[in-house]
């Protein structure tokens, strides 16, 4: 038997008291950094019977990075129902199966929700193995309020008409609206937010955990400045992160005017505190609108 990579057998040896029943086992696989594979992961990779996978090259490259080999069963969206057949007969036999996605945790803007579901209508267990994901990867590093809470919105709708409700709602919405685009649609999304709303707080996230990760915070317009500085920032796949109007729409002219005049003269921190103070304002909502529009203080 082949000797394991240390940090393989590191996996099993944290793992060592732990239990692997039959089960489907929904693995979180990194979304760039090999690194970020947790030892539990490995642990269940190599307890395996077989694996079921987006694309069984990437997951045999990531097995193989790690010394383990499994007959891989291929279920992309186009076969996941066909597949979730041989899933759930696998494991009603007795076997352990564990579905990979490409990149991130399974279902989430990915296959995997097909074949979870057809193991709860078999009354057969799902056990999710948690791991990297965008969506808190980039969440985590935004500085966004998310007070009340993030909507997950998958993919931005591809026609013109889509995309444009789709914004308009997600600057209307009482939550951070979190959402993928393609990079193809990069510039006719940021261009549509900045006909809605010039001001509007967004951050741009990609590559996440890899060598050029970039989260730029800022508009539609200044995302746009920096996509347009070099054609190959456009490659990838993207995260949007969009904090609603909710904070503009509390503030009055009287409290926007006193607030700008504060924070000519003190940090902004110190200004939304004294503001907050005089008005009967939350501090949060007048520091988040000093950060957005940090120009408009200025003047």
């Amino acid at each position: 038997m082949p000797t394991l990579p240390s940090s393989t057998q590191a996996a099993l040896d944290s793992c060592a008291q732990q239990d692997f029943p039959p089960a489907l086992y929904m693995v979180a696989t990194p979304i760039g950094n090999l690194a970020d594979i947790s030892l539990r992961a490995l642990a269940v990779l190599h307890h395996a019977d077989r694996i079921a996978a987006e694309d069984t090259r990437v997951a045999q490259r990531l097995l193989a990075a790690y010394g383990l080999q499994k007959p891989a069963l291929r279920c992309d969206r186009h076969r996941e129902a066909q597949a979730a057949e041989h899933i759930v007969a696998a494991v009603a036999a007795g076997e352990r199966v564990a579905f990979l996605s490409d990149a991130g945790t399974p279902g989430i803007s990915d296959p995997g929700s097909r074949i979870a579901a057809a193991m709860h209508a078999a009354n057969l267990r799902v056990m999710p193995i948690p791991g990297a994901s965008a969506v808190p990867t980039a969440l985590s590093a935004s500085g966004l309020d998310l007070q009340a809470g993030y909507c997950f919105a998958g993919f931005a709708p591809e026609k013109a008409a889509a995309l444009r409700a789709f914004l308009q709602a997600a600057l209307l919405s009482p939550r951070v609206t979190v959402f993928f685009e393609a990079p193809h649609r990069i510039h006719a999304c940021l261009r549509t937010l900045q006909s809605l709303d010039p001001l509007a707080h967004l951050v741009l996230a990609k590559e996440l955990s890899k060598q050029f990760e970039t989260v730029l915070p800022g508009t539609a317009q200044a995302a746009l400045a920096w996509l347009d500085a070099d054609p190959k920032r456009a490659q990838g796949e993207f995260v949007l992160l969009l904090q609603p109007r909710q904070a503009q729409a509390t503030l009055d002219a009287q409290a926007l005017t006193l607030l700008q005049r504060l924070a000519q003269e003190l940090p902004a921190s110190r200004a939304a505190a004294v503001a907050a103070d005089l008005t009967g304002l939350k501090r949060d909502v007048l520091y988040r609108w000093l950060l957005d529009h940090k120009d408009a203080a200025a003047d």
